[in-house]
């Protein structure tokens, strides 16, 4: 909207009027550009980094301790939304992506979000993003499976899989969703969860803003942040993630991309060896070369979601 030209000195009061409804007008229409403009932002959840979790009695239904931790999770999530929003954030999505999917109390989020749950969904953790997002938070993360420091690390399944490489690099879960986002060019912005997880998406991502909300002491062990202090350092972080935004670059992977999966069991690598784009280098991994990102995630989500007694 052009500027209009206003005059007070010697008119007449209808003019004056005029000029301030004009006035009147023109902030609005301002508020109205700087909402259009505002940031769309995804943040994807799991409950590992979350604070005070160390065992499995905060992570599944049949933990005595997870209705308490799911409130926690859900008010991590708040606390980031809080900042996001105070930052300039117009838009949010949120993935549960832990366990089942279904963890966050969702009557508890602010009614002008939106939530993905459950599963099979394309690209697992990162499942609904596209290229219209402007920056994603990791929340509640953990290190991957060969780091040998972090609280109940591991990459995908902690029961299942000892290794996933990409590109011949071993992935966690962290760097897996950041490789969806970046296909999309939509960056990283922000982590939380213990300190290695900081540390370990530091190593590929570079400055990524962090909320250290426990220090790892051992797989099952921690000593952490009390929730309320720790939802005043992830909206704090978040605020100052959003403020940023510019100077975070999407997290890109070479293609055609190789993956690597090795199983704590050999029958899984066995059987996925008899279609005819994977081989089975060792006993225990498969190899699977992919020509796009895509392609790769939607093997990965097969691989990782598929059994043959799936009923309705």
């Amino acid at each position: 909207m052009a500027p209009q030209k206003l005059v007070f000195i010697g008119t007449p009061k209808s003019d004056q009027m005029k000029n301030i409804i004009c006035i009147f007008l023109l902030i609005a229409a301002f508020k109205a550009d700087a909402q259009k403009k505002g940031y769309k932002i995804y943040i994807s959840g799991d409950m590992e980094g979350v604070t005070g979790v160390v065992t499995k009695e905060q992570l599944g239904p049949e933990g005595f301790e997870y209705e308490k931790f799911r409130e926690i999770y859900t008010n991590e999530v708040i606390a980031a939304i809080k900042g996001a929003r105070k930052a300039g954030a117009s838009e949010i999505v949120i993935s549960d992506s832990h366990g089942n999917g279904q963890n966050l109390l969702i009557d508890k989020l602010p009614k002008d979000v939106t939530i993905i749950r459950s599963w099979p969904r394309r690209f697992g953790m990162m499942g609904g993003i596209d290229e219209t997002f402007d920056g994603v938070i990791l929340l509640g993360y953990h290190t991957g499976t060969t780091n040998k420091e972090g609280v109940r690390a591991h990459t995908f399944s902690s029961a299942k899989l000892a290794d996933v490489k990409v590109n011949s690099e071993s992935f966690s879960e962290g760097a897996y969703s950041a490789m969806i986002a970046g296909n999309f060019n939509v960056p990283v912005i922000m982590v939380t969860g213990d300190d290695k997880v900081i540390e370990e998406t530091k190593s590929y991502l570079g400055n990524v803003e962090g909320s250290v909300v426990k220090w790892a002491m051992s797989f099952e062990s921690a000593k952490t942040l009390t929730p309320d202090s720790a939802y005043h350092l992830i909206e704090k972080t978040a605020a100052k993630a959003i403020s940023r935004i510019k100077d975070f670059k999407p997290y890109k992977v070479n293609t055609p991309v190789t993956l690597e999966i090795t199983f704590k069991n050999y029958r899984p690598s066995e059987m996925l060896a008899y279609l005819p784009q994977v081989t089975r280098p060792t006993s225990h991994s498969i190899r699977f070369i992919a020509k796009t990102i895509i392609e790769l995630a939607d093997f990965v989500t097969f691989v990782t979601g598929y059994s043959n007694d799936l009923e309705p």
